[in-house]
């Protein structure tokens, strides 16, 4: 379990950042409500402390700590929870999100036991799983998606092409975004469930050749989609995240023509306090605080690449 929990406040109300810390380990959980925590309550907490990923637009993409245990996971909602000071079962939509920091399907021998935890204490929550997709054993997943009828799953797909995507996400062990696609189809025929893909949208990627490549890879009967405003790395250059909405809104109403139930996501609390998934501010301070722990990341440039080790409770 985590010694220390710094929250830290922004200059909107409608977000809290959560820093949890120990001598080993720094996980960051967000909470947010829209309007109230009663009418809808979204967390976003961290399956990893760092991240071997290494995606280029994303703050914790430089080093990797470890992998959290199924306690540490299920605390940080736990806590953040029993901030919001009203029963769970009052809020009338509430989800958890596995999307702050880390990969969760590089350590779902921890997440699916805190997934199965989370739908005893909370039944109604949506439990969601956004991944960029490692080539993992995706079977021990859909066994939990099937036994876990909330649990859902978000692809981080960024970009129409597997080039341009490997330019964001260097992690060379992932699926295709063909491989994303199957994978997708088959959550749909062993749970039900629509899946999502995540897009990030920005002025190159966003052309009518973008949309029609989405939609001969994730098809518009199989997936959901969602379009993120891109989260910024720097926290000097956050601000940027204001004129970045409206490209991924129009991109949005593209698929929307295209035939997609599409969301877009532009999370509250970026510019100071780094609300969003990848806007890790602090984990950043606690990574240069602690080199001896902090081992760089695939996409970090360095010669040296710490391998994720699976942990369980």
């Amino acid at each position: 379990m985590f010694d220390q929990v710094k929250v830290v406040h922004s200059s909107d109300e409608n977000v809290l950042k959560y820093v949890f810390s120990r001598s080993d380990a720094v996980a960051e959980a967000v909470l947010y409500k829209y309007p109230t925590y009663a009418e809808r309550t979204m967390i976003c907490c961290s399956t990893q402390s760092g991240c071997p990923i290494g995606c280029r637009f994303c703050g914790s993409g430089d080093y990797f700590v470890r992998s959290l245990t199924a306690d540490e996971i299920f605390e940080q909602p736990e806590r953040l929870l029993t901030d919001t000071a009203i029963a769970a079962s009052a809020i009338k939509r509430l989800q958890i999100m596995f999307m702050s920091m880390g990969e969760p399907l590089l350590n779902l021998k921890a997440l699916i036991p805190a997934m199965h935890r989370l739908h005893v204490s909370y039944p109604q929550a949506s439990l969601l799983i956004s991944t960029s997709a490692p080539r993992v054993d995706y079977e021990p997943l859909m066994i939990a998606a099937r036994e876990i009828p909330t649990v859902g799953l978000q692809f981080s797909v960024h970009e129409s092409t597997d080039q341009s995507r490997n330019l964001l996400i260097p992690f060379k062990n992932k699926l295709t975004l063909k491989e994303i696609g199957e994978q997708g189809e088959r959550f749909l025929f062993q749970t039900g469930r629509k899946p999502f893909f995540n897009y990030c949208a920005h002025s190159a990627n966003t052309g009518g050749e973008d949309v029609a490549r989405l939609v001969d890879l994730f098809h518009t009967d199989v997936f959901n989609a969602t379009v993120s405003v891109i989260c910024e790395r720097d926290e000097s250059i956050a601000a940027a995240n204001a004129r970045q909405f409206q490209p991924a809104s129009d991109f949005a109403s593209k698929l929307v023509a295209a035939g997609y139930n599409t969301r877009v996501f532009n999370p509250a609390g970026q510019d100071d306090i780094g609300g969003g998934c990848g806007q890790l501010w602090f984990v950043q301070s606690w990574m240069k605080e602690h080199p001896e722990l902090a081992h760089p990341s695939i996409g970090n440039g360095r010669e040296k690449v710490h391998t994720p080790q699976l942990v369980s409770n």
